[in-house]
């Protein structure tokens, strides 16, 4: 699973999700990208899913690029323990997508097979999204 080797501090706010994506919007290393449309956090392990589905789907053909990285802990309470006494352990890392955030971006495989791959994909995460191709202007 993906997590980071050390953050500048331990636990995080939860924090919201507003507005449409700055970074990260534009194709810069693939032919065909997987966009996302809805804001939300996305765990290390579901990026782990999806990005897993592509690879086994392309039958690892052609090159994966993962355009996101999860630097969010997440701290969770233990169950059944009474209010108070501070906020719980780190438990898992998020990282907070917005609409218009491109997740995935593949190359070296045909149009059938990336669609389909990014249909894979995006069905273990927990948003909409929509599949994009590069505009080549030479």
């Amino acid at each position: 699973m993906l997590q980071p080797a050390r953050t500048k501090f331990r636990k995080a706010h939860k924090g919201r999700i507003n507005g449409t994506a700055e970074r990260g919007a534009t194709m810069n290393f693939g032919s065909h990208g997987l966009l996302a449309l809805e804001p939300e956090r996305i765990t290390s392990r579901q990026i782990e899913a999806a990005r897993v589905a592509l690879t086994r789907h392309m039958k690892r053909a052609g090159r994966v690029w993962l355009r996101i990285f999860p630097n969010i802990p997440v701290s969770k309470k233990p169950i059944e323990v009474r209010m108070g006494k501070g906020k719980g352990n780190v438990e898992y890392y998020v990282f907070r997508v917005k609409p218009g955030r491109i997740i995935f971006e593949i190359d070296g495989v045909s149009d059938l097979v990336a669609k389909e791959a990014f249909d894979r994909a995006s069905s273990k995460l927990p948003i909409k999204t929509k599949v994009i191709k590069r505009n080549i202007n030479i």
